[in-house]
């Protein structure tokens, strides 16, 4: 890990146990997901990301917008969307930004169609997330993603980009559209609120 991704984290919250506890969890995650799978030899095909980077993606939709189903979705769609713009893409890591941004914007789609339907619909519970998925995770990293899906979507999308994503406040602020200055207060307030919510 890089000094300055070590000076963005120390940044955040001074006592960092919130921090710490975002960064195990998700950490974990990134662990259980496992290695990508190696990179062919030669120009990668659009099949070859697919293979590479989809599990990611979808877990990394699964935290932004809690559901499986609507994650695969998610991540088919920016799919879709690199085989539409192949043609425009200079090599293999623009077309895996290309990807991660399509992700975070199409999980912000699918959270406003949510609001908009809640707001016709008497709200419900959703257990989102796959039985052995969260059999798989500790009572403390349980709490910790429980934790994270109550924080207001931009909240939750800078900390899981941050923390599982891996990447910087300059790649964050790429990805998400904001300036690096608003990652940082996002992150702030984020794991503030975060603190509260694990200590209730």
């Amino acid at each position: 890990m890089d000094n300055g991704r070590a000076e963005d984290r120390r940044e955040y919250m001074p006592d960092g146990s919130a921090e710490r506890s975002v960064e195990r969890t998700l950490g974990h995650l990134r662990t259980m997901d496992g290695v990508a799978p190696a990179q062919p030899a030669g120009p990668l095909t659009l099949e070859d990301l697919y293979k590479i980077h989809r599990m990611r993606l979808v877990r990394l939709a699964i935290l932004l917008v809690d559901e499986p189903a609507t994650a695969e979705d998610v991540v088919q769609e920016a799919f879709t969307g690199l085989y539409r713009n192949w043609g425009k893409l200079r090599d293999a890591a623009s077309a895996v930004a290309y990807l991660r941004t399509a992700v975070v914007n199409g999980s912000r789609s699918v959270l406003r169609r949510r609001k908009t339907a809640r707001e016709y619909v008497p709200p419900h519970v959703v257990n989102a997330r796959s039985a052995e998925s969260l059999a798989m995770l500790s009572s403390e990293h349980q709490s910790v993603v429980n934790a994270l899906s109550k924080l207001p979507p931009r909240q939750r999308e800078v900390l899981v980009l941050r923390y599982y994503g891996g990447l910087s406040e300059a790649e964050i602020s790429e990805v998400a559209g904001i300036s690096k200055g608003t990652v940082k207060s996002t992150a702030s307030r984020a794991l503030e609120a975060l603190q509260k919510a694990m200590s209730a």
